[in-house]
């Protein structure tokens, strides 16, 4: 669903080994939705002050610190929810009825933040749209 191209920034060919990477990945005849999502990611970062990728839409990250993770990890997700046509809802379900058992089987629960004192829950998924829409005829409420 999605490639991420990871560059070691401070070598001294990373702008040659990007042009080998793209090379290779068009001699596999990929899909070119995917030739066009690809996250490029330059690592070691911390390693040239101040850095700034020259190049539009990379992300800058240092592994080693933790720099740029959480953004790459956010860019990722919504690539791929983007590739897979599914979403992340939040949910509320009556905890007696069946939703949370029908959400476990036919969607990624994430989290579920039970309320004891009314007995219902939030429940976070990931779902793509034809589930979303059976859970909406099977639990209109």
């Amino acid at each position: 669903d999605l490639i991420v191209h990871v560059r070691d920034i401070t070598h001294p060919e990373t702008i040659l080994q990007k042009a080998t990477v793209l090379s290779v990945l068009r001699n596999l005849n990929l899909p070119s939705r995917l030739l066009d999502s690809i996250v490029e990611v330059h690592n070691k970062v911390d390693l040239i002050e101040g850095y700034k990728p020259a190049e539009e839409n990379a992300l800058a990250v240092s592994a080693l610190h933790g720099r740029g993770l959480e953004e790459l990890k956010q860019e990722i997700e919504k690539k791929i929810l983007t590739a897979t046509g599914k979403k992340i809802l939040t949910v509320n379900i009556n905890l007696e009825g069946p939703q949370l058992s029908w959400l476990y089987k036919e969607a990624t629960v994430q989290e579920v933040e039970v309320m004891p004192e009314d007995g219902t829950a939030r429940v976070k998924v990931i779902i793509g749209s034809s589930a979303f829409g059976r859970y909406k005829n099977l639990f209109p409420n």
